[in-house]
């Protein structure tokens, strides 16, 4: 596939906030090279809001990057009760929990329309073998699961609700920043009980809590559109400088 319409099929912008970048990036690698790994990507498919990426248990043989739309993965306990357990953004690589055991740890579910690029791991191991760029890449993506995994734990500690949902949304904000975004305007792709769900608080406490939020000037939602009007505060929430309110 030529060059141009690869990046007319991925769409530049993406592309170029993504983690996998280095393994498309024709500037740093020369167009044949280029052009050979790009068929590495299996497929760039779309995913309807609620359809499964990979279910847990399933072998880990693709990773997968979100092109844009976002997903939620889910734990399901043997009374079939459901968790959500982490969300990923446009750019950021899902199913690496699996790489341990060679098996997803949990369901992955669009939460909006999203197109996914899915890379077979045999060949992501092999051009990482060949790109110092992507083997950086790859480890610090890693690390950024660990550190959203014991901040989802610290969150879980907190004894006062409106701390672990100032703690999450600054995390939000934290991560739009990193993958190159506005950090004052956070989309909320997640429904109100799902981010219940991943805190462990009903919905109301939710609802309260973004509505105490606004009314104290901190944050300013409309639907699913969220604005931080005072980071500042909203990080002293976060790192437990009192509750708003």
């Amino acid at each position: 596939m030529a060059s141009a319409e690869l990046k007319k099929l991925f769409g530049q912008r993406r592309c170029d906030e993504c983690v996998l970048h280095p393994l498309c990036k024709p500037a740093t690698i020369g167009i044949e090279e280029f052009e050979r790994l790009a068929g590495s990507v299996l497929s760039r498919r779309p995913m309807e809001r609620d359809s499964v990426l990979f279910r847990a248990g399933e072998a880990l043989r693709s990773v997968f990057v979100s092109q844009n739309g976002s997903f939620k993965t889910v734990a399901v306990n043997e009374s079939g009760d459901e968790q959500v357990i982490g969300f990923y953004f446009p750019g950021e690589l899902i199913g690496l929990e699996g790489l341990g055991d060679g098996r997803f740890r949990a369901d992955a579910v669009a939460l909006e329309l999203a197109h996914v690029c899915e890379v077979p791991l045999s060949a992501l191991e092999r051009v990482a073998a060949q790109r110092p760029e992507l083997q950086r890449q790859l480890i610090r993506a890693m690390g950024a699961g660990m550190a959203r995994h014991q901040d989802h734990l610290e969150m879980l500690g907190r004894k006062q609700a409106q701390e672990r949902l100032a703690m999450f949304l600054h995390g939000l904000s934290e991560r739009q920043e990193r993958l190159g975004r506005d950090p004052l305007q956070l989309h909320l792709a997640m429904s109100r009980s799902d981010i219940g769900s991943y805190l462990s608080l009903v919905i109301e406490t939710v609802s309260r809590g973004l509505s105490k939020l606004q009314d104290e000037g901190i944050i300013a939602v409309k639907g699913r559109h969220l604005r931080v009007l005072d980071p500042n505060r909203l990080a002293e929430l976060a790192h437990g400088g009192g509750a708003a309110g």
